[in-house]
């Protein structure tokens, strides 16, 4: 994913989160980001060890979020896109709802990790120091609905932007499928979020960083070995 270029000069990271965030006009979201400043939100990893365990993870996997959900949709206006299945057209959604959701699914993560030195041995087999990431909740109240919580805490959000981001996380609550399937009837937003989610952790990131455009499946079939014809014989009459 690369991020659009101003001018001559290629955005960073945090420069396209803010003005994706400051594009919405939503009101308190100069207030979100000067939260956000005062935190390690820039600077965190999106995982201890999985996807995006890097410094600037959590910041990379927010935006390669919105990049696969903004996809996923076509343009209709500058305001809205529209969301289709096989064709059917199924909701209408502002452009400013969709950021809001993808950059701020993983509020969640912003002061939850912590780094701490453990010990290996190194590939003459002598012993070495190295740090990793743990997780050091200081605010315990879930995840998606964490999220939520937080940004609330600054900005208005929609009905469907809460459901959206609370279940971003789909199926992975077992107890929780069905309250899930009910969401995602009510508010398709839901499932095209948790896709997005999906698309960015298995297809775009790994646990340093982002993929490298050659180690993403580029859709090249093997070639088709011809079936056996034995294998189809007709059975033996019982």
């Amino acid at each position: 994913i690369h991020a659009p270029t101003r001018g001559a000069t290629q955005m960073t990271n945090k420069e396209r989160f803010i003005t994706l965030l400051r594009s919405t006009g939503r009101e308190g979201i100069e207030k979100l980001i000067d939260f956000l400043e005062k935190t390690d939100f820039f600077t965190a990893p999106a995982s201890t060890r999985f996807h995006m365990s890097c410094e600037g993870g959590l910041l990379q996997h927010s935006l390669n979020v919105y990049d696969c959900l903004a996809n996923l949709g076509t343009m209709s206006t500058d305001k809205v896109q529209e969301f289709h299945v096989a064709g059917m057209r199924l909701d209408s959604i502002p452009k400013e709802s969709i950021i809001i959701v993808a950059l701020l699914h993983d509020l969640c993560k912003t002061n939850f990790y912590a780094t701490e030195m453990r010990w290996r041995k190194d590939a003459n087999q002598k012993w070495e120091q190295y740090p990793v990431y743990t997780v050091n909740d200081r605010n315990p109240y879930g995840h998606g609905e964490k999220s939520v919580m937080m940004a609330s805490e600054f900005i208005h959000l929609t009905m469907e932007e809460r459901y959206a981001i609370r279940w971003h996380m789909g199926m992975s609550e077992p107890e929780n499928i069905q309250t899930y399937c009910q969401a995602a009837a009510k508010y398709p937003l839901v499932m095209f979020t948790h896709m997005a989610d999906q698309m960015a952790t298995s297809y775009l990131e790994n646990n340093t960083g982002n993929k490298k455009p050659e180690d993403v499946y580029q859709g090249t079939e093997p070639e088709a070995v011809p079936a056996d014809p034995g294998e189809f014989a007709e059975a033996e009459s019982i």
